[in-house]
């Protein structure tokens, strides 16, 4: 009989789906799952900094056509491995979109191992940055949240 639980790549990405519902500015909603050995060590979505007024409060920022008020998904995540001590060596990265330059510089600092998103974003330098350092690149499609099995107690 067929394992009916979703693939831990399904379970991950779409947990990046979750966490994007958090992000605080419109112009885009951005969910990141760092994780080491199927387990989840940070996760980030794109806001202000903590303290800080969201887009959603008082608009956003915009430099060259992108929003500034914000930090973005990925580096959030990483920003908590930091604040708590955690290694990223290694790490896998599941978010809903394909990182941008700056994230894929950060990414790359952190020594992370792939990245696994759905939406594409138009970052030769993403993709450039992945290939020098050897980081794997997957883009998956975003799964349909299966039904939960009720099981009777009785």
């Amino acid at each position: 009989m067929p394992d009916p639980r979703l693939s831990w790549s399904e379970y991950f990405i779409l947990m990046s789906e979750l966490i994007a519902t958090r992000s605080t500015c419109p112009r885009r909603a951005v969910g990141a799952v760092l994780v080491r050995e199927h387990r989840i060590i940070a996760t980030g979505y794109n806001g202000a900094p903590a303290g800080q007024p969201h887009c959603t409060e008082v608009g956003c920022l915009l430099e060259y056509g992108h929003c500034v008020r914000t930090i973005h998904a990925e580096l959030n995540a990483l920003l908590q491995c930091a604040k708590y001590g955690i290694a990223t060596g290694g790490v896998d990265l599941y978010c809903t979109d394909l990182p941008c330059r700056n994230c894929a510089r950060a990414l790359v600092q952190s020594d992370i191992r792939s990245i696994y998103f759905v939406r594409p974003y138009d970052s030769p330098e993403t993709m450039q940055l992945a290939k020098e350092y050897g980081i794997r690149l997957t883009r998956l499609s975003m799964p349909k949240f299966p039904p939960i099995p009720y099981v009777n107690p009785d």
